[in-house]
């Protein structure tokens, strides 16, 4: 058991483990979580009336298959690495000598050499690649489909592969809305993924909270939380929002080198992509010390304590998306202009649908749908004046149920900021 009793008052997190070190241990079913994944896609695929879909996304790719490989180098390297689904069949096109890495998953029915169609790889030859790759891929999907005219669903692909699948026949759509979709609800079983992811972050934001001390710098405190997380099997951290002082005013400013001073607030947005790849997303801010916080950062910390814990009360499954806008906590007038651009999102394996906006985004920004069982969300709080000093963010990660809510992040909050 890792030990998590990181401050005295804090003794009340029992049953923290770091987990996916043996998830088999742990009771995870990681082929039911696969073929749950795989199924979701493939009944999508079916209700937008989708044929066939090519992924280049390493996100979708895990999600469909449970398959990882350099996510992060073929994110800005597609198409190097992508998978070609059907109702019927699961073709894995894998990086160059990486091929073994594909085996023995039941989600994928074989594995074959990748041809990467992008400007680095093919040089001015680019367009001859890319109507290789199309041509290889087109007889693939006429073979597997029956149909010369096959509806293909693409995500990440560069222009000049999607334009060549049009020109060879193919009716091409975009695959972001049925896999969106598929992803949106959890299985029972895929809970316990994101489980494990939070409690190996909470496990590092907590390695994190004791290593504070005026000095660091944000960078040298931020580089905590990613030495627990990779120690723990964990994949990476998605963005930097780790920052002190001023510059937790306004939010969204990245982690730098600035040193952390005496009694200033210190923000952090985890956004870690952690056990299993499942996103471990929740908003702490803590204090450096070594005196009592100000009647200001104490303020600032109980708007936005109360801004995430309203917003939480009121989530409810049936619940529309315009009706959350409309019943959502209503933010002072004072901390409007610096809001947090949502007030909920969902979250799996990266940040994904649904974006529940604020009532006074919804006009522009806003879209309806159904807050549904087996959804996570993040409930978000950003509070901090236009041109003062110090911001507070918040946020916590919840699920929802057949009756209400479950609150996932554990993590607590600052007892000496919120009296």
């Amino acid at each position: 058991m890792a030990e998590l009793d990181w401050h005295a008052e804090r003794s009340d997190l029992q049953g923290l483990a770091q987990l996916d070190r043996a998830p088999e241990v742990e009771g995870i079913d990681l082929v039911a979580v696969r073929t749950y994944r795989q199924q979701r896609v493939r009944q999508k695929m079916a209700e937008y009336g989708v044929d066939a879909v090519i992924l280049s996304d390493p996100v979708n790719i895990r999600y469909a298959t449970g398959t990882r490989n350099m996510q992060v180098f073929s994110m800005r390297n597609a198409p190097s690495r992508y998978l070609l689904l059907t109702q019927n069949r699961s073709i894995l096109f894998e990086f160059t000598g990486c091929l073994h890495l594909g085996e023995g998953y039941e989600t994928v029915d074989e594995v074959r050499p990748s041809k990467t169609a992008s400007f680095v790889a093919a040089g001015p030859h680019i367009a001859e690649r890319e109507r290789a790759w199309v041509a290889e891929m087109a007889d693939t999907i006429h073979e597997l489909t029956g149909l010369k005219d096959a509806t293909v669903g693409l995500e990440r692909l560069n222009a000049g592969t999607a334009i060549a699948l049009k020109e060879a026949g193919l009716n091409v759509v975009d695959a972001q809305q049925p896999v969106e979709m598929a992803r949106a609800i959890k299985s029972p079983e895929e809970m316990k993924c994101v489980i494990a992811s939070l409690r190996a972050t909470e496990i590092g934001v907590g390695k994190l909270r004791e290593a504070i001390r005026p000095g660091l710098t944000e960078a040298e405190l931020w580089s905590v939380l990613h030495k627990s997380i990779i120690a723990q099997n964990g994949d990476y951290v998605e963005t930097r929002l780790l920052n002190a002082g001023a510059r937790t005013n306004p939010w969204f400013q990245e982690t730098s080198d600035n040193v952390i001073g005496a009694n200033e607030l210190i923000a952090l947005d985890t956004d870690v992509v952690g056990c299993h790849g499942y996103y471990a997303d929740f908003s702490r801010t803590f204090h450096s010390g070594p005196d009592r916080p100000t009647d200001t950062q104490r303020e600032l910390y109980k708007v936005a304590y109360e801004q995430v814990h309203y917003n939480m009360g009121i989530l409810k499954p049936g619940m529309s998306f315009r009706e959350y806008a409309d019943r959502a906590w209503n933010i002072p007038d004072r901390y409007y202009a610096n809001r947090y651009y949502l007030s909920a999102h969902g979250c799996g394996m990266t940040g994904e649908y649904p974006y529940l906006y604020h009532h006074g985004d919804f006009p522009d920004a806003g879209y309806d749908g159904v807050v549904e069982p087996g959804m996570t969300l993040c409930v978000e709080s950003y509070i901090g004046e236009d041109g003062a000093k110090e911001g507070v963010k918040l946020e916590q990660q919840v699920l929802i149920t057949e009756t209400g809510i479950e609150t996932l992040s554990r993590f607590p909050f600052e007892a000496h900021l919120l009296t």
